[in-house]
């Protein structure tokens, strides 16, 4: 029995590791690198991506749910993992990278076999049974809907068959014309238009479990094994012996098969590379996996008519212990990374590289200049790597750009990878790369994250901005008996989607319902005549009626006269005259890079707004609109700080003691070491201070105060 050829190889920073395992590729055509959790994943393939943005990259995460949870995978979580389990069962050419997390390494799943039989294909011009298609969809865990929004679903509307497989593609629109298949398109799921002509179409599975009778009578047989007889109030052993789908159903994946697989059976000769830790967080995994099974099964056992609760499947069964592991791996080459370095020897070698310098020391010292400890220690590592800057956006990176150069560190050339890095040393570059924090390579590299520098920074996706056109999405956001005014025919019923024959063609419509019963049939893509009544009970238009048309009228006229007010008031304020304020060039950038959160696009466009009103010598009027935690004070902030410094006083009016309290706290750090004074002024202040703040406002040594109508 040959042993696993395993080799730890330490002084490897999270960051140089990607530059480890694209070398390992120039030797094995197939690389599997296990992440300890998806947030590791997501940055070893942005590092892949900043190295070597052309090699291609594999996913394969994780379930996003708890083990023994009563739910099933995200979609688009068992979407992604079916198609790369497609790709690999079919072979898919190398080199490549497949990059995947400890909690799916160390999961079973279907056979790979299984996987590389269970697909269908049909090219333009063959017959197609459109029964057995839908049969192979709903086996395949296809979910039927009215429209195809997310991977998984498939919709049907006369002889037009629109499916979504799993993988990084669009939907796919099958024409069928009696069972010959006419032609197969790619479209855009938003506007419904076709975005490609395909001469063929290729399905794989979008659920591990696989609905046909052999997987069905196997898991009826499994069941009976392992929990008795299935009671009639056991909903998931009725759910399956009928071919319908149960919430949560792969937790009992192994019900369905004769054998279950592991990720590293489909990749027999790949070289298999671990992040940091993986040892401990493999026990942890396994010791949480235990938990949850005993919680299961004590509280099966605890109550006396079992069927009616959660029975679990043993873990073994499902996850790899670590024996399971060892012989799962066995025969594979295994390259264990480790962030600090050990001593080298048998199985053990140093990569050479260490974690960057982190300038906390000079962020808590006020007296210390941030920016000139950058300046120096990027002059000194200069003298024998070259040095790349990693920021997290562009915006961040242009202000780097300015900051440094403002220190005398001249000739930083942004790049876009890193083959824009000449051999050599000496040269300063900047790239937008998340990296957390930075690494010296030891071979003539050094990274500086953003983060090393300024702090840990928060960042969240930007949420999508809803595009005027969203008409399918914001449809399939109305429930039945909805109220929805129509603007040409009033308040009307929702009573949800019909497909209406229309000139001998099928067309989807939204079907409204009026007063006296009356019906109209809306085409979905004219939904924008469409808006929510915002009550969910009242009085329904008549069609055809003028009263709609009347009280459209009457509201326009009152609409007419407040926006006549609101005009007089606009220019009288417009003709008044206020201090031009700008923010100061020298030390502006400096106060943008302590923000620790990216700017969302509404953010920039709020905080452009407001600078402007207050440069352009009028009196400003403005609301800045805002759920909790989305960025409101950093727009006061900036506000602020521009206003202090061009020598103008600043108080800020919180509505209770303790966000005074908090503002305060904040302020007075984020305005650290610049020249401005921050003072706080509450019921909670002592009075000796309250004066002293109320003297220097008077004096002008206070530049802003912050507080509630004590102010």
């Amino acid at each position: 029995m040959s042993v696993p050829r395993t080799m730890t190889l330490s002084g490897v920073p999270e960051g140089l590791d990607a530059s480890l395992v694209l070398r390992e590729l120039e030797t094995a055509a197939r690389v599997c690198h296990v992440a300890r959790d998806d947030k590791r994943m997501a940055a070893m393939a942005e590092a892949l991506a900043f190295f070597a943005p052309h090699v291609r990259v594999l996913r394969f995460p994780g379930w996003d749910c708890l083990p023994y949870e009563r739910v099933s995978p995200n979609m688009d979580i068992s979407a992604e993992r079916m198609a790369t389990l497609a790709r690999l069962a079919c072979n898919a050419p190398g080199p490549f990278i497949l990059l995947t997390t400890l909690n799916a390494a160390t999961q079973r799943i279907p056979p790979r076999e299984l996987v590389r039989t269970s697909s269908f294909a049909a090219r333009a011009g063959e017959q197609v049974n459109e029964a057995a298609l839908r049969a192979f969809l709903t086996r395949m865990g296809f979910m039927q809907a009215p429209v195809v929004a997310e991977p998984g679903d498939y919709a049907v509307r006369g002889g037009i068959i629109d499916i979504f497989p799993p993988g990084e593609g669009e939907p796919v629109r099958l024409d069928l014309f009696g069972d010959v298949l006419e032609g197969v398109r790619r479209f855009d799921p938003v506007t419904q238009r076709t975005v490609a002509q395909l001469p063929a179409v290729e399905l794989a599975p979008v659920s591990e479990v696989i609905l046909d009778e052999a997987s069905i009578s196997r898991f009826r047989q499994n069941y009976r094994l392992e929990f008795g007889a299935g009671g009639s109030g056991d909903p998931l052993y009725e759910a399956i012996s009928v071919g319908r789908r149960h919430s949560g159903v792969e937790h009992w994946l192994p019900f369905f098969y004769e054998r279950l697989d592991t990720v590293f059976d489909y990749l027999p000769d790949a070289t298999i590379m671990l992040d940091d830790r993986t040892k401990a967080m493999h026990e942890a995994r396994w010791e949480a996996v235990n938990i949850q099974y005993e919680a299961r099964q004590e509280a099966r056992l605890a109550v006396s008519e079992m069927d009616s609760v959660y029975k679990p499947t043993p873990p073994g069964q499902l996850y790899l212990d670590d024996v399971a592991w060892q012989a799962a791996t066995e025969g594979c080459k295994i390259l264990q990374f480790a962030v600090s370095p050990q001593p080298e020897g048998v199985g053990s070698a140093d990569a050479g590289g260490r974690i960057g310098r982190d300038f906390a020391p000079e962020r808590q010292r006020e007296s210390a200049s941030l920016l000139e400890a950058l300046a120096d220690h990027i002059r000194a590592r200069a003298r024998s790597d070259q040095v790349v800057i990693a920021s997290y956006s562009e915006g961040a990176r242009e202000r780097l750009h300015g900051l440094i150069a403002d220190h005398d560190i001249l000739g930083a050339i942004a790049i876009s990878d890193f083959s824009d890095v000449p051999e050599g040393k000496g040269g300063v570059f900047l790239a937008v790369w998340a990296l957390q924090h930075g690494f010296e390579s030891g071979k003539g590299l050094t990274v500086i994250s953003e983060q090393d520098v300024f702090g840990d920074r928060l960042t969240r996706q930007p949420r999508k901005r809803r595009r005027a056109d969203d008409f399918l999405t914001e449809a399939r956001s109305l429930s039945p008996e909805d109220l929805v005014v129509h603007v040409e025919h009033g308040v009307g019923r929702y009573k949800g989607l019909e497909v209406v024959e229309a000139l001998g063609a099928p067309h989807e419509c939204i079907h409204l319902e009026y007063a006296g019963g009356d019906k109209l049939y809306l085409p979905v893509e004219n939904i924008e005549l469409l808006s929510r009544h915002g009550h969910d009970e009242g009085l329904l238009d008549r069609l055809g009626s003028a009263a709609w048309q009347a009280r459209k009228a009457g509201l326009k006229k009152r609409i007419r006269e407040i926006a006549d007010r609101l005009v007089r008031i606009a220019a009288e304020r417009h003709l008044r005259r206020a201090p031009a304020i700008e923010p100061p060039d020298d030390l502006w950038e400096a106060f943008l890079a302590r923000f620790s959160y990216q700017e969302t696009d509404d953010q920039l466009a709020a905080i452009a707004d407001t600078l402007g009103d207050m440069a352009a010598g009028k009196p400003m009027d403005r609301l800045i609109c805002g759920d909790v935690g989305f960025g409101k004070t950093e727009v006061a902030m900036r506000a602020a700080f521009a206003a202090a410094m061009s020598g103008v006083q600043v108080a800020v009016i919180a509505p209770t003691t303790l966000l005074a309290r908090q503002h305060a706290a904040r302020f007075a750090e984020r305005f650290q070491g610049f020249p401005i004074e921050v003072r706080q002024l509450s019921r909670f202040v002592p009075a000796k201070e309250s004066k002293r703040t109320r003297d220097g406002l008077a004096d002008g040594t206070v530049d802003i105060v912050i507080g509630t109508h004590a102010v």
